[in-house]
């Protein structure tokens, strides 16, 4: 099935959850936070959050600075 990655469309496997997406595409394990169709994932529930067709994806990294 395809999903949107950060807005680039990407083939998964059907049922596919955010927890395989995240590890299979090189995601840090720290500093992160996934949202799908614009909702916020929290992180331990990544394991048992199937994604559909066509979900959108959003990988977002927390930056330092000041």
């Amino acid at each position: 099935m395809n999903v949107w990655l950060n807005g680039t469309a990407t083939a998964v496997a059907d049922g596919a959850t955010v927890a395989q997406v995240v590890t299979a595409h090189g995601v840090p394990e720290r500093g992160v936070a996934v949202a799908v169709d614009g909702e916020v994932v929290p992180r331990a529930a990544w394991p048992a959050s199937e994604l559909a067709e066509g979900a959108r994806v959003e990988v977002l990294t927390a930056v330092q600075g000041g």
